[in-house]
């Protein structure tokens, strides 16, 4: 790294989640959406604490020479984490008590057990008898492992000696029961356990109860020496070791007594630095599923109904509108089903006879897997990349997969050490005896579900040379070839880090040759230390760098010290309705301006370790859109904050006379403006 500043990157993570926060708190986010940032906030968390704290935990054990090589100091950097997140949690209790408390302005409550009508509490004991004591087991604590992942438990206390633990049946009954009354009065589960925890016990005085819930390590720690069907069935057989992997955090009710959490600390084999506590319930990513009552609308953000494509809604040839010129998609903001549509056509044409693409994450039921299927009846040539080692999806995307290959599918599982992240699609289709290939290179998942919550965007394409090179791309894939001879697309890990260093390099070169030099990169995180180093340079050459980085950042924008031709890096964040999830890099290039759109983030993995598919823009008019459309997310000043060395999460503000632009709404209308000329 030649000695220059760079964040740690997990220190960097929890001031994006910060930034989540902030969301919650902003009196101008609608009261229930408030609640979907803090279930955000909390879900980001828990996966935080599985993934990152386990790694830095392994660090710890590692020899101490070795960790100085690794340039990391983990004790120091897990002490000023642990820190930090205690300060957040009690931001977030603050925040979610007032909250609540607005809502309740709004005739939305959410009782506890104590404060329940006789009508209620009759109601709760019903409840409890019908639909919730048949799930409710009493489990002994004598071996670690007895406390399950993410699941809610009650600590109940008989005496300072005597304690037993119940599940809260959550994923069966529900987190947020209605209760009958004026207004609309929820309460949660753990309540109504809470009021009828004594039924469970009939022999003993139940004094108290707390809650817990234990984050365990999510790592699979597969061996690297598998074939491709070994590693899917060791994947799928290593699934249940998450109810089971090393503790990471135990979340316990902050009101819970010392030598209850002395007695826990020794039962669950923790120590001090597992501990923290927490509010009365855990699990807020529970949020999600919190119900909107009948009337109650206003309460949410204003719809924004996804617009209609303006070629490839309205056609019924897609290939023909593709063919005539290359298509961009933008999710949400406007339909997924031109995607769907893509595959469902190609399923049905008797002029296609191959339909190639590659899954991360699978959607549990939707009209592309059912298309998939009618190609393969309709016997077409169908060969599918699903990856195994999707985080959390793992057993569905296997599921998919095998059914896939029931039916008939080529289907190509995980190669061990490397995730395939792109999101890439291949239809061959024979046209007067001539083959021709349609593309779709996206940034997001082959996911409606997804597309209506990430912004992401997607190209159709007919390009000769980009199709070209997609056929390559997968036949890596199916093992047919080892290194593919690319020329158009940048493909990880062949030719995207090495591309995109070139062309920090170029604009370097016409920087000191006092041409226009100028990169704007919008990435979800940026890690990696020689395109850190290399955006360093450019600064310092005199370029002029803007980035928008959504969730991590390492690199650091210095504002003082500054050499001669040194331009300060601008980074930017946006938080909003919707997660910024596009990949676009656009290089000035002496005036020829070269654009990539894909899969990858300037993060090591992305470069080195996964199969990551970017295209280049060559249509001037998409080239144009994608360009205003970046134009307007650098100058939002409504949910953009600054990245800056001290992690502060300022807000951009409109300066005097300046228009306030919230650029998710500015894109909305920009899209709906071209939809309607278009017509």
């Amino acid at each position: 790294m030649e000695n220059r500043p760079y964040k740690h990157r997990d220190i960097s993570w929890l001031y994006f989640n910060q930034r989540v926060l902030q969301e919650a708190e902003d009196p101008n986010t609608p009261p229930l959406e408030r609640l979907k940032f803090l279930a955000i906030f909390s879900s980001n968390l828990d996966e935080f604490f599985k993934v990152r704290i386990s790694q830095l935990r392994q660090l710890k054990s590692v020899d101490k020479e070795l960790r100085k090589k690794l340039m990391t100091k983990a004790n120091k950097t897990l002490k000023f984490i642990l820190k930090t997140v205690a300060n957040q949690q009690e931001q977030f209790g603050r925040i979610i008590s007032k909250t609540l408390s607005e809502l309740e302005g709004h005739g939305i409550y959410i009782k506890r057990n104590t404060n329940l009508s006789q009508q209620q509490q009759q109601f709760v004991q019903n409840y409890f008898d019908t639909e919730v004591k048949q799930y409710c087991s009493v489990i002994d604590i004598v071996a670690p492992q007895d406390v399950k992942d993410s699941r809610l438990y009650l600590i109940v206390v008989f005496n300072e000696h005597d304690f037993d633990t119940i599940t809260i049946p959550s994923k069966s009954c529900g987190r947020f029961i209605e209760l009958p009354g004026e207004d609309h009065q929820y309460i949660y589960l753990d309540d109504i356990l809470r009021a009828n925890i004594q039924k469970l016990f009939p022999n003993k005085t139940v004094k108290d109860s707390f809650s817990i819930k234990m984050s365990r390590d999510a790592q699979l720690y597969l061996e690297d020496d598998y074939t491709n069907t070994e590693l899917v069935e060791k994947i799928y057989q290593s699934l249940g070791k998450r109810k089971s992997g090393q503790p990471t955090r135990l979340l316990y009710d902050i009101n819970m007594p010392d030598y209850l959490i002395q007695q826990l600390k020794q039962a669950l084999d923790l120590s001090d630095v597992d501990m923290m506590a927490g509010g009365r319930y855990h699990n807020t990513s529970d949020f999600f599923a919190f119900p909107t009552p009948e009337g109650k609308e206003d309460l949410l953000y204003k719809a924004l109904p996804a617009l209609q494509h303006p070629s490839l809604s309205q056609t019924t040839d897609i290939f023909g509108e593709i063919k005539k010129k290359d298509q961009l998609v933008h999710f949400p903001y406007q339909e997924f089903s031109s995607v769907e549509n893509f595959i469902s056509a190609a399923a049905t044409d008797p002029s296609v006879t191959s339909i190639k693409l590659s899954l991360y994450r699978i959607a549990k039921t939707s009209q592309l897997t059912d298309s998939i299927l009618k190609a393969l009846e309709n016997k077409k040539e169908v060969v599918v990349f699903v990856e195994a080692q999707a985080r959390f999806d793992e057993e569905n995307n296997i599921k998919w997969g095998r059914i896939f290959k029931e039916k008939g599918a080529n289907v190509i599982f995980s190669v061990p050490n490397i995730k395939v992240h792109s999101k890439i699609a291949l239809v061959e289709r024979f046209e007067n005896e001539i083959l021709t290939r349609y593309a779709y290179i996206g940034t997001g998942n082959f996911n409606a579900k997804t597309a209506k919550l990430y912004c992401d965007h997607g190209l159709f394409t007919a390009h000769k040379k980009i199709t070209s090179d997609l056929a390559q791309v997968f036949d890596v894939l199916e093992r047919k070839l080892i290194i593919p001879k690319l020329k158009h697309l940048l493909v990880s890990p062949f030719t995207t880090r090495s591309t995109f260093l070139e062309l920090i390099q170029n604009e370097i070169l016409f920087a000191q040759a006092g041409k226009p030099a100028k990169i704007t990169a919008k990435m979800n995180s940026l890690e990696d230390s020689k395109m850190i180093s290399a955006l360093y340079r450019a600064s310092e050459a005199g370029v002029e760098v803007t980035l928008l980085v959504r969730g991590f950042c390492c690199l650091i924008n210095r504002r003082e010290n500054l050499s001669k031709n040194e331009v300060p890096i601008k980074i930017t964040s946006i938080i909003d309705r919707y997660l910024e999830h596009g990949r676009i890099y656009l290089f000035e290039n002496g005036g020829k301006k070269k654009m990539f759109i894909g899969s990858a983030d300037w993060m090591t993995r992305n470069l080195d370790r996964r199969i990551e598919v970017l295209t280049p823009i060559l249509d001037s008019d998409v080239f144009q859109e994608l360009e205003d459309i970046l134009a307007i997310q650098l100058s939002d000043n409504v949910k953009a904050r600054i990245l800056d060395a001290e992690d502060s999460n300022t807000r951009v503000v409109p300066k005097e006379g300046e228009p306030t632009i919230r650029s998710q709404y500015a894109i909305y209308d920009y899209l709906r403006k071209k939809l309607n000329e278009d017509n």
